[in-house]
């Protein structure tokens, strides 16, 4: 099965992006939410980044299920 970017629908805190990230790369979505902050914060690009993915990446449908 091929893998595909989504945001997540569950476990998610704003879209569920970080969330997406975290199942896609099989990373613990906090650990993938601490990155991104630290990102934001020293880079200053993490932010707009954020809100870009959040527009972009298409949300997991319901018959997929969440791997997280």
């Amino acid at each position: 099965m091929e893998k595909k970017l989504y945001r997540v629908t569950e476990n998610k805190q704003l879209c569920g992006v970080c969330g997406g990230f975290a199942e896609y790369f099989k990373l613990d979505p906090t650990l993938v939410r601490v990155g991104w902050a630290i990102v934001s914060l020293f880079a200053g690009a993490g932010v707009l980044a954020y809100i870009v993915c959040a527009l972009i990446v298409p949300e997991k449908p319901k018959e997929i299920g969440n791997d997280i």
